[in-house]
């Protein structure tokens, strides 16, 4: 996956994707660009930058790599995801490059996600809270929110924000039960 931040009109931001509604893995969900590893790719970075092209029709070319992160695994999904972290030096427009997969392509300004006014702590389908963003008229929870709260800190940009402000996450937002859930 591709976490890209970039020079955008209002200062540093952020690429992600929303993924579309009929999806079978995290249908609606924001996040960011990225997907499997094809073994014509040779790694996580070919992988990550192909992925953003195919669904945002980024450049590759325009994108620096500044490293790639360590290994996560997503507990709901099973899934291993290696975050490959880029500057990108010369943005074209984007869009999603597949309807029936990607509903839609934002570059959501830093400082959007740091105002404190966009914050909340989510609780998700385990029950368990987290962090979530409601930026560009998403809403942005999970995984991907947990690595933009960590980043947030990371970089410096974090502001102190009501951690007391908690919502449930919407019904339309919920992930559909896999196999193994059901039962």
């Amino acid at each position: 996956m591709l976490v890209l931040f970039g020079d955008g009109a209002e200062g540093p931001d952020l690429l992600l994707i929303e993924r579309a509604a009929w999806l079978r893995n995290h249908p609606g969900q924001p996040a960011f660009p990225g997907g499997a590893i094809d073994e014509s790719d040779g790694g996580p970075v070919r992988a990550a930058l192909r992925e953003a092209a195919e669904e945002t029709g980024l450049d590759p070319a325009g994108v620096e790599v500044l490293g790639v992160l360590p290994q996560l695994y997503i507990s709901r999904t099973g899934f291993l995801v290696t975050p490959v972290l880029g500057w990108w030096h010369s943005p074209v427009p984007v869009a999603p490059g597949d309807p029936a997969e990607i509903a839609a392509v934002v570059r959501v300004p830093v400082a959007d996600l740091a105002n404190p006014a966009n914050r909340i702590t989510i609780t998700g389908p385990s029950g368990l809270l987290g962090p979530a963003f409601r930026v560009a008229g998403l809403l942005v929870w999970g995984f991907t929110a947990l690595l933009v709260d960590r980043l947030l800190a990371l970089g410096g940009w974090e502001q102190p924000w009501d951690r007391s402000r908690v919502q449930t996450l919407p019904d339309g937002q919920l992930p559909a039960a896999r196999p193994a859930d059901v039962g």
